[in-house]
Parts: structure tokens; sequence; C-alpha cells
């Protein structure tokens, strides 16, 4: 198991909202995180789409994985979301988290939320803050 892969367990483990959101995580590499979920009925809101709070938490369980994925505790400083097409029960809707710039202290990374024809859903923009803690230790 490599350092990535452990760090992923730990971290999965753990996640019991990501869990019952029903994620699936997908790949996870240092500065990268690729995930899906399918939307269920309790996830729309009073229009009948996916709630966006849904949508933030998805975004934001990929953006941590691909923070993480280095070994060290990093948490979020800023987030801003921004949501772009509706999308219904059932969809299934792909998240992908890529690093803008990890540095030794603070990063910045774009979070992409599709559907199934690679239309954009959600853009979720988000910077970290690592500390010198090791998340396996």
């Amino acid at each position: 198991m490599t350092a990535v892969d452990a760090v992923r367990k730990k971290m999965w483990d753990r996640d019991y909202f990501s869990q019952w959101l029903g994620i699936e995580l997908q790949e996870v590499a240092v500065g990268y995180c690729r995930a899906a979920f399918v939307v269920r009925k309790e996830m729309l809101n009073g229009h009948g789409i996916v709630q966006g709070g849904v949508l933030f938490s998805v975004a934001d369980t990929a953006f941590a994985f691909a923070c993480n994925a280095q070994g060290k505790l990093t948490v979020a400083l800023e987030v801003g979301v921004n949501f772009i097409k509706p999308a219904a029960e059932g969809e299934r809707l792909t998240i992908e988290a890529r690093a803008l710039h990890h540095g030794r202290k603070t990063g910045v990374y774009d979070v992409r939320v599709t559907n199934d024809k690679e239309e954009l859903v959600c853009l979720f923009k988000g910077t970290c803050y690592t500390s010198s803690k090791n998340i396996l230790d």
C-alpha cells in the first residue's frame, strides 16, 4: 500500500458523512481527486433539483482528499462555490479536484462537478492550509 493509499484509507474510514452521501472515490493522488455519486431523492430541494449543500459537500470531500493526499493534515481556509446547472434525481455526477498551487503552507484548488454530458453543474474553489502534523501518526 502506498502512502497516498494509506492516507486515503485512514480518512475514508472516518468520513461517515461522505460515505452516507454515497461518494465513490475513483482516484486519489497528491493534488488530485476524482469521485462520483448518484443524486438520491433525499438530496433534492423544494424545486426537485439537487440541493446546493449537497453539491458543496461532495466538492468539499474531493477537495479534502486532494489536499491531504500528500500526508500532512490540511484543512480549508476559504471556499467559494458557484451553482451553474441543476441536476435531478438519478443523475450520476463526477467531481474532480485539482491543485492549481500547493505550497509549503497553503494551496489553491479548483473543483468541478459535472454531469454525464460533461456539463458543468458546480464550480468550487478552495484555499487550504497545511499543518506540520502527519495524518498517519
